[in-house]
C-alpha cells in the first residue's frame, strides 16, 4: 500500500474554515480559473470566477447538527483511536462544496476536531478525470489521487472530499461528493433532459434553472445533514466493528 501524504505536517498547511471563507472572496481566489457549469448561463470555461463567501457563511449561520449528532460525535471522539482530525478538498463552485463544508465545520466544532481545507486546483480547473500532479505543480493533486471517487467502472477527481483521522492520522473514514440518499446523478440526468419541443438552449437554460432552484430548496439543507449522518455511521462501524 502505498504511503499517503497526508502528514502532520502536510494536513497543517490546511486552512481552517474560517480561513477558507474568508479567501474565498479574495482576489487570489477569484482570479483562478471557474469550472463552467457553475454559473447560470452556462458559461464556459476560462470565465471569472464567483465570489462565493457570503453562500459560504450564509449556509454556516444556519447549520445545525441534531441534538443526535451532536452526542455521537462526542461519544465517538471519546472512544480510544476516535476521530481526531478532518482534512477536506473543496473547490468552491463547487454545489456539492458548498451544501456539505458548513455541516462538515459544525461537526468537527461539535467534536472538538481539528478541521483543514485544501483546494483540489491551482490556477486552472482540473480538465481531466485523473489529475496529474506534475501537469499542476500548483495544485494539491497528489492529495486527490489519494481519494480518488471510484464508481460506474471508472474514478473521477470529485468534491467535496471528507477524510477523518485520529490524532496520530490513521484514516477512519472517508466521505466523497455527496451523501448515498441524494440521487444526483438520476436528478441531474431528468433534468438535462430535454422536453417535446425544446432546442438544446432551452433545455441548458431550463436545467441551470431547476438546479438552482434545488440548491436553495430545504433539499440540500437535508442532504448536508444525511453527509453528516453518513460520516457518523462509518465512523461508529470502524470504532466498533473494525475494517475500513
Amino acid at each position: 500500500m502505498a504511503q499517503s501524504v497526508v502528514t502532520e505536517e502536510r494536513f497543517a498547511k490546511g486552512r481552517t474554515f474560517d480561513e477558507y471563507v474568508r479567501y474565498a472572496g479574495t482576489p487570489e481566489n477569484l482570479a483562478r480559473e471557474a469550472f463552467g457549469s457553475y454559473f447560470p448561463d452556462g458559461g464556459a470555461a476560462g470565465a471569472p470566477r464567483k465570489d462565493n463567501s457570503a453562500v459560504f457563511r450564509e449556509r454556516y449561520a444556519r447549520a445545525r447538527l441534531s441534538d443526535e449528532q451532536s452526542a455521537a460525535i462526542k461519544w465517538l471522539v471519546a472512544q480510544p483511536g476516535g476521530p481526531a482530525k478532518i482534512l477536506v478538498i473543496s473547490e468552491d463552485w463547487s454545489s456539492d462544496c458548498r451544501r456539505d463544508l458548513p455541516a462538515l465545520a459544525r461537526l468537527a466544532e461539535a467534536g472538538g476536531l481539528e478541521l483543514r481545507i485544501f483546494n483540489r486546483d491551482g490556477k486552472k480547473v482540473l480538465g481531466t478525470r485523473r489529475p496529474d500532479p506534475t501537469a499542476a505543480p500548483d495544485a494539491n493533486h497528489d492529495l486527490m489521487l489519494e481519494f480518488m471517487n471510484k464508481k460506474n467502472g471508472g474514478e473521477w477527481a470529485s468534491v467535496p472530499v471528507a477524510a477523518v483521522y485520529t490524532k496520530d492520522f490513521r484514516e477512519l473514514c472517508r466521505y466523497i461528493e455527496y451523501p448515498a440518499m441524494y440521487s444526483k446523478d438520476r436528478i441531474r440526468s431528468h433534468q438535462q433532459a430535454a422536453l417535446p419541443g425544446e432546442t438544446e438552449a432551452q433545455a441548458k437554460e431550463r436545467a441551470t434553472r431547476e438546479f438552482a432552484a434545488l440548491q436553495s430548496s430545504p433539499f440540500f439543507d437535508l442532504w448536508a445533514s444525511a453527509a453528516i449522518t453518513e460520516i457518523l455511521s462509518e465512523l461508529h462501524a470502524r470504532l466498533t466493528v473494525g475494517g475500513k
